[in-house]
């Protein structure tokens, strides 16, 4: 069965960045995945959705005011199953992660092997991250990682996919920021999580939305509802994205020019 893969991308004033992402984005690499682009337009004022639909942007909603990345992404996910996605997968717009990646990210799915596979900078490369960022996502993930008793590499990658039953069942509590409730909430509620290694790059223009004190002060409070309120499991297909009839090939990841 052919699977519907929609890649979404929130983003915030992103025009000089947004376009280099949706190009890197594969689109042909196995003949049972049909790859659609979706942009969650946070408010920007800037020329986001033009240069988006410009470069290929298959989908754009766009919220009339700033609501923040947890928002957008939560946005990302219902409007990804409501266009009809099979696989969901969430990708910042800022050209730090990549897109071009994208089938080895896809591959665990495909395999039957997990329900939610995030992209791991810390596993991968992480040359020019900044030293305060560096240490900001060590404590995170050891955080998470003490919080799941399962370790985690990278808590906050902004490149991570979705089987369709995660997408649906996902909750992220809050607004500024989704990362950490998000795969909190997933894992236990019982879906598999695995990180494959990518390659990052520092961000080149615009701002991110993320800032440090904002960072703190609004998720730990988040990480501690997440993980005291109660949840229950589901029951998981595990094959519901196993692509049959056709082998699967080794996905080679390769950035185009």
């Amino acid at each position: 069965m052919k699977q519907h893969v929609i890649v979404f991308l929130p983003a915030h004033n992103e025009e000089h960045a947004i376009g280099e992402v949706i190009k890197q984005i594969p689109r042909h690499f196995h003949s049972n995945v049909r790859v659609s682009v979706l942009v969650i337009d946070d408010g920007s004022t800037d020329r986001t959705v033009e240069v988006a639909k410009h470069y290929g942007a298959d989908y754009v909603y766009s919220f009339t005011e700033n609501q923040g990345l947890g928002a957008a992404v939560r946005k990302g996910l219902s409007h990804s199953l409501e266009l009809g996605a099979d696989i969901g997968v969430m990708l910042d717009a800022d050209n730090e992660y990549p897109a071009w990646q994208l089938p080895e990210l896809l591959d665990p799915l495909l395999r039957g092997e997990a329900d939610y596979v995030m992209g791991s900078r810390f596993k991968g490369t992480i040359d020019g991250m900044r030293l305060h960022r560096r240490l900001g996502n060590y404590c995170f993930t050891f955080l998470q990682s003490l919080l799941l008793q399962k370790w985690i590499y990278d808590g906050q990658s902004g490149m991570r996919v979705f089987s369709k039953q995660a997408m649906e069942h996902g909750e992220i509590i809050h607004d500024y920021n989704y990362a950490q409730v998000l795969t909190l909430n997933l894992v236990r509620k019982g879906f598999r999580v695995k990180e494959v290694p990518i390659t990052y790059q520092v961000r080149s223009t615009g701002e991110s939305y993320i800032k440090f004190k904002a960072y703190v002060t609004s998720v730990l409070p988040a990480i501690m509802k997440e993980i005291m309120r109660p949840v229950e499991k589901v029951k998981i297909d595990e094959n519901a994205h196993v692509l049959a009839r056709k082998p699967i090939p080794d996905f080679v990841a390769e950035k185009s020019q």
